[in-house]
């Protein structure tokens, strides 16, 4: 019998403060499907003595919102539908799932906020980024966001139940004893990702044989809502062709033009993207060729594609049985995976904006220079490579350090915590913080201890 596992969010912390704030706006979650924003917030609901749950998807659900205006009259209906007794001590939640069904309800949120402070309203919706598109008004500053994300690996580690690890990978510097443990658990979630079904089943019973029916359904699910996704037919045609085939180009920066072998042209393949983009599945993660902040996307460069999960796109390769045989995860995908994943990491504790990660290029016309990715904190931009190997051969890094106006560099590995003191092919002097693969949830935190060390003494 499988034991039942909790998945606790880091969002909930969001949703904490949002709730004792006193200029609480209604809050809509926003978040690729499949990903655990209804069961967040059924969760998040405990916290509450009363709640209301409506799915917008259902007629009779937002019948509330289409028959009258009149919020006051809209509340008094809900609580008398539900048997909610207003004067009851506590607040109600009030949550609106799948709101991008209803236009109406989307218009009448900032009301809620304007004369009804006192219910507190969460709203979702799987699609609600395309949908938002086609209303003809949003009520812009009278609502708030956040965003979820898959499973990061410190959530992994809490639905594994490894509440020690968790504890020692809180410890700033890690410590060495906890290294070789929490580097066999980090590669078991780079083999199987984050989504919230396939590690709530992993966790249960720690067998992978179980998941490959769970992959299919949430890829066959996304793959049903092309019709959705879609402007037209030829459309339709194009995100299909990119499902069936981006996982296979996730070790290059991609040119739009005949993408994947195909005869669509740019402009198609542009659009299509666009329209996965806002589905939250394949993201487009731009180079910026800044070494001061503000880091800026340079659009006119080729992308790297990002996908909601690496193990989705592991499972699309048909190698997660191999990957379980591999010592050396960076061997995959010609070095990308785990770039792919530490950039899924960094996303995940990004829960109050949208803005994608992004790596460094500098081209010149005889050579090129790229590093995986780039993080500003205060007023610098710190390179940060993501690979195996000797730091000799980190001459991407070595040419941002040259050109940048301070000496501080990140290297991710599987190699065990350091600073060291190097030199770049230049010459020029600088301090490399090596990280460990499974700290990359960490990054801003080990970056400020990197930048307010006294290096002198290391």
């Amino acid at each position: 019998m499988n034991k039942e596992v909790n998945i606790y969010r880091h969002l909930m912390v969001d949703l904490d403060s949002w709730k004792t704030n006193s200029n609480r706006k209604p809050l809509i979650i926003r978040g690729a499907r499949q990903v655990g924003k209804t069961t967040l917030v059924k969760e998040f609901s405990k916290s509450y003595s009363q709640s209301i749950f409506l799915n917008l998807e259902k007629s009779k659900d937002r019948s509330f919102f289409e028959s009258t205006d009149d919020i006051i009259q809209i509340k008094e209906s809900l609580f008398l539908h539900y048997d909610i007794r207003p004067d009851i001590e506590g607040a109600t939640l009030l949550f609106l799932d799948e709101i991008q069904e209803s236009e109406s309800a989307i218009k009448l949120l900032r009301y809620f906020y304007e004369e009804i402070p006192e219910l507190h309203v969460i709203a979702a919706g799987s699609l609600f980024e395309l949908a938002i598109k086609n209303f003809k008004s949003f009520p812009v500053g009278r609502v708030s966001f956040l965003y979820l994300h898959p499973l990061n690996f410190q959530e992994f580690l809490h639905a594994l139940g490894k509440d020690l690890l968790l504890d020692e990978l809180k410890s700033i510097p890690i410590k060495e004893a906890a290294h070789q443990s929490l580097l066999l658990i980090f590669k078991e979630y780079a083999i199987i990702g984050g989504m919230p079904e396939v590690v709530k089943i992993y966790s249960s019973t720690r067998s992978k044989l179980e998941l490959k029916s769970i992959y299919e359904s949430i890829w066959s699910t996304y793959k049903v809502d092309v019709e959705k996704y879609a402007n037209n037919d030829t459309q339709r045609n194009v995100i299909h062709h990119l499902l069936q085939t981006a996982h296979l180009y996730l070790d290059q920066r991609i040119k739009f033009n005949n993408f994947g072998n195909s005869n669509y042209k740019s402009r198609e393949i542009g659009q299509a993207f666009d329209r996965l983009h806002d589905s939250k599945i394949i993201q487009l993660i731009y180079p910026s060729l800044d070494i001061e902040p503000p880091a800026k996307p340079d659009r006119k460069k080729s992308p790297r594609m990002q996908f909601l999960d690496s193990g989705i796109v592991n499972y699309n390769r048909g190698i997660q049985s191999e990957m379980t045989r591999l010592e050396d995860l960076n061997s995959l995908f010609r070095g990308a995976l785990i770039p792919h994943l530490i950039t899924q990491e960094l996303k995940s504790i990004n829960s109050t904006n949208s803005e994608n990660p992004m790596f460094w290029v500098r081209q010149k016309a005889q050579s090129s220079s790229e590093v995986d990715l780039i993080y500003t904190f205060q007023d610098k931009i710190i390179p940060i490579e993501v690979k195996s190997g000797s730091t000799g051969r980190l001459r991407s890094l070595h040419e941002f350090i040259n050109r940048a106006p301070h000496n501080f560099a990140v290297r991710i590995s599987d190699n065990k915590f350091k600073i060291e003191k190097l030199k770049t092919i230049g010459g020029k002097p600088f301090w490399l913080m090596n990280l460990p693969l499974y700290l990359g949830t960490k990054l801003p935190e080990y970056i400020s201890y990197f930048i307010n060390l006294d290096l002198e003494e290391v």
